[in-house]
């Protein structure tokens, strides 16, 4: 007799409703049910567009995950008709960008937002899991708040729906996530966990720390480059293509068919492409949609067929030269590859920068710069490159291709042995919107919290008395003593360590809209934070010292006409000294023009 696993541990029914999915533990053996049937996950992790998707059920598929809900409706009903299921996933604030797992109106809010979503989508049909939030602990898992607060949103979530099991997903299983995913969410039906260098003996590890509930390799691929001993470089070598394949392999194979019973199945990390470290480190497609060696290898798992026709195989990128050069030195790199099918292979070749200054956890990276005129000369096993007159790390790449779609990609470092020339900030379209209703979020962030961090609140999206729209953004420093801040920082996190920013250059003046809750609030405006020694500073600086606020809105501008704006990295600031009680005021249309 079928026994049903549910968020309260107890049975619901013998067999699964139509359009149900529940997990079956038989005897202590997992195994995820949907309509009844045994469903292992054959996924990717990706962005849900038609042609990913069409490429993963064509490949043997089933599944696709989302990290977040933005375009969760239109990703159902796409993959429905591809006969996929998707893995709903609801972002969840993060403790490495500072939410605050005690705030209860921040709680509140994201609370509010995933009773709208679950309510919104629950009775559709393609849909697999609810995935509340990913990567949201801290380091070590030891942050109790985290996971009650998500214990509580998985038991609304079972009231709202019963027909999905709910999941949420860790950066690895370190320190105490399993012990106390285990004793503080015994509402969570399924552990999601990310593994790459260590997704092979996943399985193996989270039984030993205790695991009982069952599993999904929710993220798999390559080493990361936290996982990887930089050359005698500095640079971070990437893997081929080819080499890729064997670790998606290995990861399937142990973690998820040698854990028959405990892991429900997979999403291969990514189906599609993302600029993160390079352009090819995660990706197994490339941007043109060429499809490389780790698609293969994960099709072949999943069909146990291998494709008709497949990538080629790159087995050697090299320099022939020293590796160390002057500016302007001829150099030269060798290629070797091969087609299984003996199918006639272009190779492009590209001399990109390499950042050597990376974000973290996925966070969005830009396009680094290439510099198509120091290839001179090039065929299909070799190159000859003029090096650049700018110092600093650069990387090419070969790209081979096959005339069925498929493709093989490496890529060797070179250092050129000259000052470094500070890459220029992406040129920014103006006016640019830091925060209103035409605001990119993708721009300028506001996570960088200072001074006593815990007592800041923000809402972006209050709707009472807005100064135009439908929303403003209410701030608010309740701390008694000491002083707070927020800086709107592009990239997140960072503090003059990475490169980043806008090109504003062209911008005449920094105008936005405050107004107080109650009047006389001091607070001091600022943009242009990050100064000197910092590696990537502001070229630009302003501020407009100790304003005070009226009840009323009122419009602010500071000039920067004459100033280097080349270069901002915090590109609106705030901070104020505590009063002896809540300091609570609105910003609205925050825009350099």
């Amino acid at each position: 007799m079928k026994v049903l696993l549910t968020l309260a541990a107890t049975s619901l029914t013998a067999f699964a409703a139509p359009g149900e999915v529940q997990i079956e533990n038989k005897n202590g053996h997992l195994e995820l049910l949907r309509d009844g049937k045994p469903y292992l996950v054959r996924g990717g992790g990706g962005s849900g567009d038609e042609a990913s998707l069409k490429s993963l059920a064509a490949a043997g598929g089933n599944s696709i995950r989302l990290w977040g809900d933005e375009k969760l409706g239109e990703t159902l009903n796409a993959a429905q008709k591809l006969g996929l299921t998707v893995t709903a996933g609801i972002w969840l604030g993060q403790v490495r960008q500072g939410f605050d797992w005690a705030d209860a109106e921040g709680l509140a809010k994201q609370r509010e937002h995933i009773r709208a979503t679950v309510e919104k989508y629950k009775n559709h049909p393609a849909l697999l899991v609810w995935a509340l939030g990913n990567e949201m602990e801290d380091p070590q898992g030891k942050n109790g708040a985290v996971w009650t607060a998500i214990n509580s949103l998985a038991v609304m979530v079972r009231q709202i729906d019963p027909h999905h099991p709910t999941m949420t997903v860790v950066a690895e299983i370190g320190g105490d996530k399993v012990k106390n995913i285990h004793r503080l969410c015994p509402e969570i039906d399924i552990v999601g966990i990310n593994s790459y260098g260590g997704a092979a003996s996943v399985g193996e590890r989270y039984k030993k720390l205790g695991g009982t509930k069952p599993y999904i390799l929710t993220e798999f691929g390559p080493a990361g480059i936290w996982e990887v001993t930089k050359d005698k470089l500095g640079a971070y070598p990437e893997p081929t293509s080819t080499e890729k394949a064997d670790a998606y392999r290995n990861a399937y194979q142990s973690a998820v068919l040698g854990q028959p019973g405990v892991c429900l199945g997979s999403y291969a990390f990514l189906w599609g492409q993302k600029q993160e470290v390079t352009a090819t480190w995660f990706s197994m497609f490339l941007s043109d949609g060429s499809r490389l060696a780790t698609a293969d290898a994960i099709s072949e798992l999943w069909t146990g067929k291998p494709p008709v026709n497949r990538c080629p195989t790159l087995t050697s990128l090299k320099f022939d030269t020293l590796a160390n050069a002057k500016p302007g030195a001829a150099i030269r790199a060798s290629l070797t590859a091969a087609d299984p099918e003996n199918d006639p292979l272009k190779v492009t070749w590209s001399l990109l920068r390499d950042p050597e200054q990376f974000g973290g956890g996925g966070d969005k990276e830009e396009a680094p710069p290439s510099f198509p005129e120091a290839i001179v000369k090039s065929d299909a096993t070799s190159a000859e490159l003029v090096l650049p007159d700018d110092g600093g790390l650069y990387r090419l790449f070969a790209v081979v291709h096959d005339n069925h779609g498929g493709a093989a990609v490496a890529n060797v470092p070179v250092r050129v042995d000259a000052p470094v020339v500070m890459p220029k900030s992406r040129h920014a379209e103006l006016p640019l919107i830091v925060y209103g209703e035409a605001s990119d979020p993708e721009t300028y962030i506001p996570a960088g919290w200072m001074g006593d961090a815990k007592a800041i609140k923000l809402d972006p999206a209050f709707a009472q008395n807005p100064q135009s729209g439908k929303l403003c953004m209410r701030c608010e420093f309740g701390a008694e003593a000491g002083w707070g801040g927020v800086v709107w920082q592009s990239p997140v996190g960072d503090w003059g360590d990475k490169n980043g920013g806008y090109d504003l250059t062209g911008a005449k003046k920094l105008t936005f809209w405050a107004r107080g809750d109650k009047g006389g609030e001091v607070v001091s405006f600022l943009f242009g934070t990050l100064a000197k020694p910092k590696r990537f500073f502001d070229t630009g600086k302003g501020a407009l010292d100790k304003v005070a606020l009226t009840r009323e809105w009122k419009q602010y501008e500071m000039p920067v006409a004459g100033q280097d704006l080349s270069r901002i990295k915090t590109g609106f600031v705030w901070t104020l000294a505590a009063s002896g009680q809540p300091v609570v005021f609105y910003l609205d249309n925050i825009r350099w023009e």
